[in-house]
């Protein structure tokens, strides 16, 4: 568990003048494509601008240790019991030549998103994965999105079992926490097939218009999963605390500062302002 300064208020820093300046354009011109706008970084009022102003201003230690997929286990054991816990079969800065663990398995990074390889089947090309693996370690994650915390969080790759039933990833449950309120759920399905997702308040209405899917049946552990979000989010403005549930037992994911970096589109837009104007009630910045 990292220290009692979890719980406490963000603080924010700055770049040099020259470093803060160019940050602040890469910004606005990635802001800009993605969503055909200009980014108000000086007085954001969405959602994706207050990512972006994170994402320039906020130098928070705090998220460092809690983006950590390795480190990050410790403290949630401490706060919630290691039954929450993926356990970690392995952890380092290469794999070995041959994999040792039982199958099937996920292989990923500690300090990126999106940098997971599922390992199923016996006669999987292990070269090609410690080639994959390599270049995951090698470059710096988050950089050219300025996102600063990744950059703080030691390189390396972590192995655990996997947690699906019958070789299907399972949902995804991403729980948006404003001043320590869950309030949305963002279910993510089909990652690996088609993936898609909808938004949920926390009593499961649904709020997004981004899929003609019949809404998935509420997990039968979310008020247990609000609860550990809410827990796990102490003394922040805002964090997405990611959580699965296998057999009706909910286990933690991941915790995140910057969802989608602050580039994915709302379906109503409207949305981004409605989760934007939570953020600033609860003194976001």
């Amino acid at each position: 568990m990292i220290g009692t300064d979890v719980v406490g208020t963000e603080t924010a820093g700055t770049h040099s003048t020259t470093a803060g300046a160019f940050a602040r354009l890469r910004i606005k011109l990635c802001y800009l494509v993605r969503h055909q706008k200009s980014a108000n970084l000086d007085a954001p009022k969405t959602f994706n601008e207050l990512v972006q102003r994170r994402k320039l201003l906020n130098r928070d230690q705090r998220m460092v240790t809690l983006a950590d997929k390795v480190a990050v286990k410790a403290h949630v054991a401490a706060l919630l019991g290691n039954q929450w816990v993926i356990p970690t079969l392995w952890h380092g800065f290469e794999v070995p030549d041959s994999p040792s663990w039982p199958q099937p398995f996920v292989l990923k990074s500690r300090h990126g998103c999106n940098q997971n390889i599922f390992v199923r089947e016996r006669d999987i090309d292990w070269p090609w994965v410690r080639v994959r693996t390599k270049k995951w370690v090698k470059r710096p994650y988050g950089r050219w999105l300025d996102e600063w915390l990744y950059g703080q969080i030691p390189r390396g790759l972590l192995v655990e079992p996997f947690v699906g039933t019958q070789g299907e990833l399972p949902i995804d449950y991403k729980i948006f926490v404003f001043g320590g309120r869950a309030t949305y759920v963002q279910v993510h399905l089909e990652r690996e097939k088609r993936h898609r997702w909808i938004v949920f308040d926390r009593t499961w209405n649904r709020v997004s218009a981004t899929t003609k899917d019949a809404d998935p049946a509420c997990p039968k552990s979310l008020d247990r999963m609000l609860d550990a979000a809410e827990t796990l989010a102490r003394g922040f403005d805002f964090v997405r605390c990611d959580f699965y549930e296998v057999g009706g037992i909910p286990l933690f994911g991941e915790m995140t500062f910057y969802p989608g970096s602050g580039l994915d589109k709302f379906n109503p837009v409207a949305l981004d302002g409605v989760f934007g104007q939570h953020w600033l009630d609860a003194g976001g910045r």
